[in-house]
């Protein structure tokens, strides 16, 4: 009651101070389930312009694979640890440090058995990233004199390939696994890789971009069989799929908070202590969370991550069995309207709630633009900036002009049948617009004599999808189409000179 009393408070301040936020069309129920009170109608058609871009509303949210809506539980248990419990948990000497000493433990708790751990090898951090460079360079690091090679993937963050950089630099070798066409690693790749040296591999469990679920408990027994350490970066994967750090003999793991409908800045690292794992810190300061990470702990966020985790606990099979009904209609629903959909990654081992499609004969860049009312990625959140195909679909050897049309869906415990039928109603008129306004689209189905292969031929290219015969061919079909339009005229190097 204090909780709803408080936001309430808080809402009506706002409105106060600036009316104007809140002009805002509500698209989606997640992004908004404890919005104001609905925005007067003059207000609501001015819409909202960021950055260049106007939208008539919030879009709808299907990008739970950048953050997720903070879970209301999860911020009715962090909010007393804003308002009257606020001591900090380091301080010995007075009830506000044990209250709060007392909130993070339980904490520590929650996160450890949602992962079937002991609370004792829990070590909070900001996030995943931080958690990735104590687990990628503080383990080498301390190992540094027996110890020289690292094993990742091509797939992985890029806060752990970045990791494997800085330690190259170092001086380390690092072995980059290839993946094969559905994203998943060939087991026997690993085990040829691992060297006397091998300090450590480090595999994302599921990844962030396509969604591949890496066979864990496989990797881990062939690291066993070496004696190696093995680090996964499960930021994708807490809450989402079960996940015993016994059963697939992890040394160390990352976790993030608001990937589970937690607060952002906070995430945590298991570090096994039978066999003991070590590793260099990568801070220095009041030697808090055994050493590991200095700074002191930030109880409402801890708070967060942990309630977040318990939640997660209870409800992880029914969000499961829920959001795969989603993905489906939202599959089904695009499929049933337009051709020329790919799926990138495994169909079979693969998190239900991202679902990474690219559409032949689109431009990626200007499908997501004409997306406005959908909040989707054409990637990572953290490389989405880069005009440059993703690195993830580039190594699962989809060609450069599929990686650039690539989309990634991404649906949560919020997300609603009606936000899915609108986005794929929006998804099919965006993709058809495109297709109409180029004609390769209709050359490309209705047409025989032409040898281009659909994944392959984008309307980014021509030369390099066909021969010197095709490419006259598709010359003249495509000036007859414009009868009014200038002729074509191709650089002598396009037609084979040099």
């Amino acid at each position: 009651m204090a909780t709803k009393l408080l936001v309430s408070k808080i809402r009506e301040t706002c409105y106060r101070i600036s009316p104007s936020i809140h002009h805002l069309r509500n698209f989606s129920m997640a992004a908004t389930a404890a919005a104001p009170p609905p925005p007067l109608q003059e207000e609501e058609s001015e819409g909202i312009s960021m950055k260049g871009v106007k939208i008539s509303g919030r879009p709808l949210y299907l990008d739970v694979q950048a953050t997720t809506p903070v879970d209301p539980r999860v911020l009715d248990a962090m909010l007393p640890y804003y308002i009257s419990r606020y001591g900090n948990p380091h301080s010995r000497t007075h009830l506000y440090g044990w209250e709060s000493d007392l909130a993070v433990e339980k904490a520590r708790s929650q996160v450890a058995s949602l992962i079937k751990a002991s609370p004792k090898e829990i070590v909070f951090t900001s996030g995943a990233t931080e958690s990735n460079n104590i687990s990628v360079k503080g383990l080498m690091h301390f190992y540094k004199d027996k110890k020289r090679h690292v094993i990742t993937t091509q797939t992985e963050h890029k806060c752990v390939l970045d990791s494997c950089r800085h330690l190259q630099q170092e001086g380390f070798e690092i072995t980059y696994l290839p993946v094969g066409n559905d994203g998943i690693i060939d087991l026997e790749g690993l085990r040829a890789a691992i060297r006397p040296d091998t300090g450590l591999v480090s595999i994302m469990a599921v990844n962030n971009e396509i969604g591949v679920i890496q066979p864990m408990e496989e990797i881990g027994k062939i690291c066993k069989e070496f004696n190696v350490a093995f680090h996964t970066d499960a930021a994708q994967a807490l809450g989402k799929i079960p996940i015993d750090v016994e059963k697939m003999n992890v040394s160390l793991m990352s976790l993030s908070g608001h990937k589970i409908y937690g607060p952002k800045g906070v995430g945590a690292l298991y570090m096994r202590r039978r066999p003991r794992v070590r590793v260099q810190a990568q801070m220095n300061g009041g030697g808090q969370e055994r050493g590991i990470r200095s700074g002191t702990v930030p109880t409402p966020l801890v708070v967060g991550m942990g309630t977040a985790c318990e939640v997660a606990m209870m409800e992880m099979e029914y969000d499961e069995k829920r959001i795969s009904a989603l993905q489906e209609r939202l599959l089904n629903g695009i499929r049933a309207k337009i051709d020329g959909v790919v799926v990138n990654g495994s169909t079979e081992s693969r998190y239900a709630g991202n679902m990474n499609l690219s559409f032949a004969y689109v431009e990626g860049e200007s499908l997501l633009m004409g997306l406005k009312e959908v909040a989707v990625s054409s990637g990572s959140a953290c490389t989405s900036a880069s005009l440059e195909p993703s690195y993830v679909l580039r190594a699962l050897g989809v060609e450069e002009d599929m990686a650039h049309t690539s989309i990634r869906f991404g649906i949560g415990r919020f997300t609603t049948e009606a936000e899915i039928d609108r986005a794929v109603e929006l998804t099919v008129r965006q993709v058809e617009k495109l297709r109409e306004m180029s004609p390769l689209y209709e050359m490309g189905t209705h047409t025989t004599w032409h040898p281009l292969s659909l994944p392959k031929f984008t309307g980014r290219g021509l030369v390099h999808c066909c021969n010197f015969m095709d490419l006259n061919k598709i010359v003249k079909e495509l000036e007859n189409k414009w009868d009014h339009g200038p002729k074509i005229a191709f650089h002598p190097w396009c037609l084979g000179s040099k």
